[in-house]
């Protein structure tokens, strides 16, 4: 569950640590106070997109840190799989800082990570449903989704997944291999041209820089003999000056002299005389490089050609020597892929039948999975809608044959009447937005306990609903809370009364600026709240005796003070 949020330079907010409780936690306060704001740094911080907007006027970036406790078997199992570990109590730290200049730095647990990973571990902690997914209801694509999460067995899920895959894999193979006579014909002489073309070139891997060496050695011939003259001359002497390796030849003798009367000179001696040994050796070397540079304008010539050749061809195919190489080895595959496609086809076709089959009749497995778990599904969610003050409720599950899909071969939609004697009709068609409230709730409530998500947000799902009605979501929320904990954005008085906890978002302006705390509220503060949100501003008497009744009916073995 989410024991402590942590905000800092969050719009309104400049620093709050908020600490929540098990069991059913409610946030109140006027309309604009920041209750939004705390839900959407929720959000940040399993992964949502952030705005800079969120950072604080005046301040250079946020900062948002939530602590999670008693986490899930599941949600270890995938953090394991991304490289990261709970500690040792089942306690995980999530961080997220966001800045102006558009970086933003994520850390579990103290490591750094990617706001993916963020994206992923958070579905497993904590799932918020607001009037965003409360609409979502509307779309018959989410339908399917929810009758699933009845508990559709995993094995069945995998299987038809990866047998469906194939069949998409093979039926891609097929497509490209399906081309006319013409074509085929065409296509062929073409890469037969092109593979001639190469390979004709007799290409080789570092060919291109070889040449590129030789001919600028060439193109510079006189510049370097000049050079490597000049330096043999300065090795070697001449009639003249004596050169420098007689010189350090003769200064390792002069030394060498000496020796016998200052004893320290011997590893001096020596290095002169391995220097002159190596200036030799150079002087040698040098007379390799002065034969080498004779000028050869035939072989300069060839060198030009054959660059020229090369540089024809990788406009053609790909520039370098390697890419064009490669160009051949593709082309070479696609050539023989077309010159047996028939034969490739057919091992495709029977592929695709076989796999088509298959995934046909785990289709049809799931389908009729799904067939006995609408019955259950609907029986549960107009069981929960009569309690949520929905009496002469229909709500249908319709399962139609479909073309197989990701999904198998079947369309949900549900379908409902709040109306007796209407007949159902798509949500869309019917459903306010209160009752779409209440039916999110019914199906969440249907659902609960079949995932392992151990905060549930609701953020005002109570919209458009009052009176009875909201006693009764706040009752069904109460109930929810047993399994899970529940934290609920609301402006009504009979949910908030019914909380095990209550929060109140409070916003001040001190010189100035604008500040929003949050407060956890005792008995006293709850019955001053209630008081508000049943009369407004103007809190009397009476408001504070209501308040206090409401208090006393949702927990009957509190003390008043």
């Amino acid at each position: 569950m989410l024991s402590q949020l942590y905000l800092e330079n969050i719009a309104v907010i400049e620093k709050v640590s908020v600490h929540f409780h098990h069991g059913f936690n409610v946030l109140t306060g006027e309309t604009g106070a920041g209750k939004s704001i705390l839900i959407d740094s929720i959000d940040a911080i399993l992964g949502g997109r952030v705005s800079h907007d969120l950072i604080r006027t005046g301040a250079k970036s946020a900062f948002i840190s939530a602590v999670f406790t008693g986490v899930g078997p599941e949600a270890v199992a995938k953090l394991q799989e991304l490289g990261f570990q709970p500690e040792e109590d089942g306690t995980l730290v999530i961080q997220r800082e966001i800045s102006l200049d558009s970086k933003s730095s994520c850390r579990v647990n103290g490591r750094p990570a990617a706001v993916s990973t963020l994206r992923e571990i958070g579905p497993l902690l904590v799932n918020i449903l607001g009037q965003h997914e409360s609409y979502g209801l509307l779309s018959p694509e989410n339908h399917i989704r929810y009758l699933d999460s009845m508990g559709m067995p995993e094995n069945l899920v995998k299987g038809y997944t990866a047998v469906f895959g194939e069949v998409r894999r093979l039926r891609r193979e097929l497509d490209s291999l399906n081309m006319d006579e013409t074509q085929k014909a065409r296509q062929i002489d073409l890469l037969k041209y092109q593979i001639n073309e190469l390979e004709s070139a007799d290409l080789k891997k570092g060919e291109q820089e070889e040449l590129d060496r030789r001919r600028m050695m060439y193109r510079n011939s006189e510049k370097i003999a000049s050079a490597v003259g000049a330096a043999k001359a300065a090795l070697d002497g001449g009639e003249e000056a004596e050169g420098a390796v007689s010189a350090v030849s003769e200064a390792a003798d002069k030394l060498g002299s000496a020796e016998r009367y200052l004893p320290e000179l011997h590893n001096l001696t020596e290095r002169l005389q391995n220097i002159s040994y190596d200036l030799e050796d150079c002087s040698g070397e040098l007379s390799g490089y002065t034969d080498q540079m004779e000028y050869n304008p035939a072989e300069l010539d060839r060198i030009e050609t054959r660059l020229d050749t090369i540089y024809r061809l990788g406009l053609k195919y790909g520039g370098s020597v390697e890419n064009m190489l490669v160009y051949l080895e593709k082309s070479r595959a696609e050539l023989k892929k077309i010159q047996t496609s028939d034969e490739t086809a057919e091992r495709l076709r029977v592929q695709y039948k076989g796999n088509a089959e298959k995934a046909q009749k785990l289709a049809l497995e799931m389908s009729s999975w799904r067939s006995k778990a609408a019955i259950n599904f609907a029986a549960q969610v107009k069981k929960e809608l009569e309690f949520l003050n929905m009496p002469h409720v229909v709500f249908e599950v319709r399962q139609e044959r479909c073309p197989l899909n990701p999904k198998g071969c079947d369309t949900v939609e549900f379908l409902i009447s709040t109306n007796a004697g209407e007949p159902a009709k798509p949500l869309a068609k019917i459903a306010s937005g209160g009752e779409l409230s209440r039916i999110m709730l019914a199906v969440k409530t249907v659902l609960s306990g079949r995932d392992e998500v151990g905060t549930l947000i609701f953020d005002e799902i109570d919209t458009g609903v009052s009176g009875a009605a909201a006693q009764k979501i706040g009752l069904k929320l109460k109930e929810v809370s047993e399994s899970r904990q529940v934290i609920c954005v609301t402006h009504l008085a009979q949910i908030a009364a019914l909380a095990d906890s209550q929060y109140l978002i409070r916003k001040q302006v001190h010189d100035g600026r604008t500040y929003t705390d949050v407060e956890e509220l005792d008995r006293i503060g709850r019955r001053q709240e209630l008081a508000r949100m049943i009369g407004g501003t103007n809190i009397t008497l009476l408001t504070l005796q209501n308040a206090e009744e409401m208090l006393h009916l949702a927990h009957p073995d509190e003390k008043s003070p």
